[in-house]
């Protein structure tokens, strides 16, 4: 399996949306250089404010663009970064991933999966109802996210749009995603 690196984000401050950037650097065991997510410990607020040491499962956040595209044709103008991920991809079936599978994001980054994003109101505070498209229950009644999975990483380096998607699952049995 493999994909390719669409586009690459952060924000140095707890906004929604990130901007895009050129080129972002991973750092082992931290996340993304220069975002406000960056750290050892927890750092998304809601997380913060529940326990602060407990470890930064959510360094860094990827969503497939295929899911921009089912954003445009139900009438929603979302672009890469808008949703708050660091790393869009095309091509990678994000959320069919086992936790603790592996992507490498170019030459030297590999980033572990640790779960799903869980969205929350925020996104219907950026764009009224795109938040019944990424969160839903489906015809079992299951719960549905998808706006994107969660990660840590393990090796750093530079990533950029263009950079070619590698993916090693771990060895079976594979544990399902759940929110994190």
């Amino acid at each position: 399996m493999g994909g390719t690196v669409t586009a690459v984000s952060r924000g140095s401050e707890h906004h929604f949306s990130k901007s895009n950037e050129e080129c972002i650097r991973l750092l082992a065991g931290l996340g993304v250089e220069g975002d406000a997510h960056l750290g050892v410990t927890v750092q998304h607020r809601s997380h913060v404010a529940k326990d602060p040491t407990r470890p930064n499962l959510r360094q860094v956040h990827l969503i497939h663009a295929e899911l921009f595209d089912e954003l445009r044709t139900a009438g929603y103008d979302i672009a890469p970064g808008d949703l708050g991920e660091n790393v869009t991809t095309r091509h990678v079936d994000l959320l069919g991933l086992p936790v603790g599978a592996r992507l490498r994001l170019g030459t030297e980054v590999v980033v572990e999966i640790t779960g799903l994003r869980n969205p929350c109101l925020q996104i219907d505070r950026f764009r009224p109802g795109v938040l019944k498209e990424v969160v839903f229950r489906d015809t079992a009644g299951e719960l549905v996210r998808k706006s994107g999975i969660m990660g840590i990483v393990l090796s750093g380096g530079e990533v950029r749009p263009g950079d070619p998607i590698e993916v090693e699952l771990p060895e079976g049995p594979h544990r399902p995603l759940d929110r994190v």
